[in-house]
């Protein structure tokens, strides 16, 4: 495991693209399944269950599309990146960024 990673170095919400639905994991709710928590795809804004829920949607989304970084949709403020598999934690945008 990485002790570093510049994939998710300095991220913000502000590097995420609007969440394709806020509120649900895509698959889950075409499967009528449950889930636990929600994480977003920074790459596309695919919203998926985390590793918790049964049908664990958002790391199945990594290994269809190979996109490495996601984020725990709110309240949690974390990252995770798929490819170094370390966490870090999503800052607040500077001034720059707004």
């Amino acid at each position: 495991m990485a002790e570093s990673c510049e994939h998710i170095k300095g991220l913000t919400a502000d590097n995420f693209p609007p969440p394709k639905t806020p509120d649900a994991c895509e698959e889950c709710l075409v499967e009528g399944s449950r889930w636990v928590s929600l994480r977003e795809c920074q790459s596309c804004g695919h919203v998926g269950c985390c590793d918790s829920s049964p049908r664990k949607h958002a790391t199945k989304h990594f290994h269809d599309t190979h996109h490495p970084v996601m984020r725990a949709l709110p309240p949690a403020n974390w990252t995770w990146c798929y490819l170094h598999e370390i966490t870090g934690s999503l800052g607040q945008p500077t001034a720059a960024q707004k």
